[in-house]
């Protein structure tokens, strides 16, 4: 049975600006299956505790969630003596790429599902940690040893999953290559490096096969060459 709930609130100008920023935040997500995205949103509002609030020399919300967990490994990891690779600060958009489960559950049309399933991992606060541990990794072989990690603990690895494990390889590979943005569009692959595009023969090169994930694994060859 469909439940309900009404939220009494005083007038906006009466209440504090989280306050706002967190009915501005259930408004948005309000559909099934969000709550994943309204538990990341309430992090970047408040932060998790002192170690990533307001109290330290910025805020998650400045900068997004997977800059922020780049740039708290690799402090820690200095403090520590620890060698790291460079962050991975590319931006990846994939048009045919759906990374909302609800919204492919809904609408799949012609679109990939890149995500962790809730019925992979059941807890939330595992599926965070996977998401976290994805942002913050910067090589490849931490992809691996995801990939390898999630099937020991919870099983054979589902497509959804592997998706999304792909779609990081493919940020870290063009990041490794100097690129400082990916775009796929129409199944043509836009690589941007030093702000200009890369070309080859003088045009954006177009991905094969007729599947979406064909055009994601082609994607990947391609970039593997640069």
């Amino acid at each position: 049975n469909k439940a309900y709930a009404y939220l009494m609130v005083p007038e906006k100008s009466q209440m504090r600006a989280i306050a706002r920023q967190r009915i501005r935040a259930i408004q948005r997500y309000s559909s099934l299956g969000a709550g994943f995205k309204l538990a990341l949103r309430d992090l970047e509002i408040r932060g998790a505790g002192n170690l990533l609030g307001t109290q330290q020399s910025g805020h998650i919300a400045a900068i997004g969630f997977d800059l922020y967990c780049q740039l708290l490994k690799q402090s820690v990891g200095k403090l520590k003596g620890e060698s790291f690779a460079d962050r991975v600060d590319t931006a990846l958009h994939i048009d045919f790429l759906c990374t909302n489960e609800a919204h492919y559950q809904k609408s799949p049309d012609n679109s990939l599902p890149a995500y962790i399933p809730s019925d992979y991992m059941q807890e939330a606060r595992l599926r965070i940690t996977a998401y976290r541990h994805l942002a913050e990794a910067s090589k490849l072989q931490e992809i691996r040893d995801l990939r390898k990690n999630w099937k020991d603990r919870f099983g054979r690895t589902p497509v959804e999953a592997e998706n999304l494990l792909k779609s990081t390889e493919l940020k870290i590979r063009a990041a490794s290559s100097g690129c400082g943005a990916v775009e796929i569009k129409d199944r043509k692959l836009m690589l941007t490096r030093k702000g200009k595009f890369v070309q080859i023969n003088g045009k954006f090169p177009r991905l094969e096969g007729d599947e979406p994930a064909e055009w994601l694994d082609s994607a990947l060859e391609l970039v593997k060459t640069l």
